[in-house]
This record gives structure tokens, C-alpha cells and sequence, in this order.
């Protein structure tokens, strides 16, 4: 049964896509992909006859107008998002157009920027005796956030937190940090994680606003906060030979 696949294809590094979000991409008729985010060479396989748009010019009602002409044509139609499409991605709106007009998807995950900037700096998010919790968010912009998820509220967990779409709001995103966690606190910046043209800044909330401002970084890059940056942390017990689990006993 024919159906639209929204495709998450990573944060920009032509490889750091699925094997099945490749396939279906070369194997599609009609391509619709965020051209502002999503790396070009994504497509390089594709059929030559395939039809591209670029839905950084499109609205929600032309997507659904190109889907559904093409649908009801019988051809496979992609939707690729950067990414993963969970993410700030704008999904639940075509799906559920999409479902009135009784065209069938799925959604093929991707690997999202804050999990390729924590691999970028080689850091791991839930360290042993640091932090278990992970904290995405953002700041309100054209889109708000809700009260509740304040970043002062967020922050007052110490988790590890990743930050989206707030590097232009650097100063802010400090500032109310400090509300909770130290001032001596670390905080990686990457721009563009994965593209050739990547940039990391490394700091702590009391002088990374500064340094980003430095670099001249005001988009797409995302902000990394707490102490799973730092040095000081517990060995996992998954490795500790006094530990046992089900396929291996203490010594």
C-alpha cells in the first residue's frame, strides 16, 4: 500500500542518515525537503526524474496540495525534515491533514543535533553520578512556550540540558540559566554539527555569551549545558566487576 514517509535526515552530514530514509529518498518520485536545514547531498542519488521541491518556500496548504496531487497519481512521495522530524519539526500538522485526505505515512527517525553535538564535543548527556535526565527545550519566540516549561523552572533540575533554536537569545539563555546552576557551570555551543563548516565554543554560563557573540553565531546552532561537560563524574556499574546483571556475575 502506497503511503508518504517523512524522513529524518539527520543534522547535515550526508551519512548520518538511516539506511532506510536513503533508500526510500532514492527510490521516491516526488521529493519535498526544508532546504534551509537539510543538506543537498541528500539527494544526489535520487531518480533523475524525480520531481524537488524546496518547502523552505512552500506553505503547510501547498505541502499538502503537492502531496495529494501526486498521491492520487500513484507516486511515492518523501517528506524530509532535518534532523529528527520529532523534533521542532512541524510533522503533527501534515499527518493530520494528511489523514483527513485519507493518504496514509510513517515516520522514519533520524539523528537529531543534540545528539550529534554531544558526539561532536565526545560527551555523554547521562553520566553516572551527574545526571539521568535530559532536558530539551527552547526559548519563546514566533512560537512561544508554555509558562510551566519556563527555562528558570527547566534549569532548577541541574539536568543536562540541550537547547534549541536560542543561540540569537545567547545572552538570555545565560542569564536565566543562572537562576539555578552555577555561573561556573560549562556550556558548548556547536554551529552547523556535522557540516563541513562546523564550529564549537566551549565556556560556562559566565562567559559564553561573549565568546558566541565573538564568533558571530546568531542561528542554527545548538546549546549544551551542565556538568555531564565537566570531568568529575561516578564509573558506570554496567562495567564494575562487583557488579552483576544478568550476563555476568561479580567477582
Amino acid at each position: 500500500m502506497n503511503k508518504v514517509y517523512f524522513i529524518g535526515a539527520g543534522p547535515g552530514d550526508p551519512e548520518l542518515i538511516t539506511l532506510k530514509g536513503k533508500r526510500l529518498i532514492d527510490e521516491s518520485d516526488v521529493i519535498i525537503y526544508a532546504g534551509s536545514l537539510v543538506n543537498e547531498k541528500m539527494l544526489r542519488d535520487r531518480k533523475q526524474e524525480s520531481l524537488v521541491y524546496n518547502s523552505a518556500y512552500m506553505t503547510l496548504e501547498e505541502v499538502i496540495s503537492v502531496i495529494k496531487e501526486n498521491f492520487t497519481k500513484g507516486k511515492k512521495v518523501v517528506r524530509i525534515h532535518s534532523g529528527d522530524p520529532s523534533i521542532y519539526g512541524a510533522i503533527r500538522e501534515q499527518i493530520d491533514a494528511l489523514e483527513k485526505l485519507g493518504i496514509d505515512s510513517e515516520v522514519v527517525p533520524g539523528v537529531s543535533s543534540f545528539v550529534a553535538s554531544a558526539a561532536a564535543i565526545e560527551k555523554e548527556f547521562t553520566l553516572p553520578g551527574v545526571s539521568q535526565t535530559i532536558i530539551c527545550t527552547r526559548l519563546g519566540g514566533r512560537t512561544e512556550v508554555p509558562e510551566k516549561e519556563s527555562l528558570e523552572s527547566l534549569a532548577s533540575h541541574n539536568a543536562s540540558m540541550a537547547i534549541f533554536l536560542s543561540v540569537q537569545m545567547i545572552d538570555q539563555v545565560a542569564e536565566r540559566l543562572k537562576s539555578h546552576y552555577k555561573e561556573t557551570t560549562p556550556v558548548a555551543v556547536i554551529q552547523r554539527v556535522s557540516w563541513e563548516d562546523e564550529k564549537i565554543i566551549i565556556g560556562n554560563l559566565s562567559n559564553i555569551a561573549e565568546k558566541v557573540k565573538k564568533e558571530g553565531i546568531t542561528k542554527t546552532a545548538q546549546i549544551l549545558v551542565g556538568d555531564f561537560l565537566g570531568d568529575e563524574y561516578e564509573l558506570s556499574k554496567l562495567y564494575d566487576s562487583n557488579f552483576s546483571h544478568g550476563y555476568r556475575r561479580a567477582k
